[in-house]
């Protein structure tokens, strides 16, 4: 088993007054050579919008992209004729492929939006575009490993060009349990979202991430109170 701990201080950050956003991964003016990417998982944003702001119209391809609002509202346009609003409790893909624009907007005047931008390089290139979200609260039974995302349409949660799973636990008690990987090619970057949790005998706390892989099982020590996002993705990147 490998491990890589990154913790919340360690991240880039970026603060344009409208959107103050930290960056597990190098991004946009944060650039760290040895924090390009986990395996296929190339973007891991932790973003705040102002309220009445947001990103303008702007171009993507190739890249699968996953929104996971925290907090407030996230309001979703495209060149696909898609205008949406995602909030906490929701899951919003998009496989941007051969080419996409889209704007995403706090529409609220009264508070801020909290939302995790990730970005998976898919496994096939020049797919038709695609958009997609879900509410995944019904799907979240506490103290567990939820699936919300996965390569299989027919399964829980959104899916993606990829073969990677992302599981969501909430834990309104102390728990310990095992998570066992898809993929024996695969690893797990574990991002915590609230509270504390161990993996693998390792501390982590809010918004540490913690990178495993060479391994197919994970244990996972969980707080009362803890929220934590495993995403299990393949670590070659071709």
């Amino acid at each position: 088993m490998k491990t890589v701990k990154h913790t919340s201080d360690s991240r880039g950050h970026v603060n344009h007054g409208w959107l103050d956003s930290h960056h597990s991964f190098s991004f946009s003016t944060y650039h760290n050579p040895e924090r390009m990417n986990f395996g296929v998982l190339r973007v891991l944003n932790d973003d705040r919008v102002s309220a009445g702001q947001g990103f303008g119209r702007h171009p993507h391809d190739n890249m699968e992209i996953i929104s996971i609002p925290l907090y407030g509202d996230l309001e979703h346009e495209d060149s696909m004729g898609n205008k949406k609003v995602i909030k906490e409790g929701d899951i919003q893909v998009m496989s941007a492929g051969t080419g996409i624009f889209h704007s995403e907007y706090n529409p609220n005047t009264d508070k801020e939006v909290q939302f995790l931008q990730i970005w998976v390089i898919p496994n096939e290139r020049s797919v038709q575009p695609r958009y997609d979200q879900k509410t995944i609260a019904d799907l979240s039974e506490p103290n567990q490993l939820n699936q919300i995302l996965s390569p299989n349409a027919d399964d829980a949660g959104v899916w993606i060009h990829q073969n990677a799973w992302f599981h969501l636990g909430t834990f309104d008690n102390d728990t310990e349990l095992n998570y066992q990987l898809k993929d024996a090619n695969n690893g797990v970057y574990a991002f915590v979202l609230e509270g504390d949790v161990s993996i693998e005998n390792q501390t982590l706390n809010k918004r540490d991430g913690l990178g495993i892989w060479e391994t197919d099982n994970i244990s996972l020590s969980a707080k009362k109170g803890a929220k934590v996002l495993f995403m299990e993705v393949p670590m070659n990147l071709n």
